[in-house]
């Protein structure tokens, strides 16, 4: 695939919004603070991504959306959240 259509940024909201509540839910290895300022990044690009999406720009609405997911696999792989799925998450 070399489009990003609305199906497919469809998938990938679902797929990142998965992984924010499973996140959410998650222990840390870290403070309070740590865990608080990557969530804030985390759902900071995902309303990002919400609202390209609404000015008609889904590639940036795909790239936010991608720097979202990339901030949950950076807090999972080093413990910021404690988390075993690795379909949502690179762990």
């Amino acid at each position: 695939m070399d489009k990003i259509t609305k199906d497919r940024l469809g998938k990938y909201y679902k797929i990142t919004e998965e992984a924010i509540d499973k996140a959410k839910l998650s222990k840390s290895k870290f403070s309070d603070d740590i865990r608080n300022d990557f969530l804030n990044m985390i759902e900071s690009y995902f309303k990002d991504a919400k609202y390209f999406e609404d000015k008609g720009d889904i590639v940036s609405a795909f790239a936010a959306l991608n720097y979202a997911h990339g901030w949950l696999d950076a807090g999972a792989r080093i413990g910021v959240f404690i988390v075993k799925d690795s379909r949502l998450f690179t762990v």
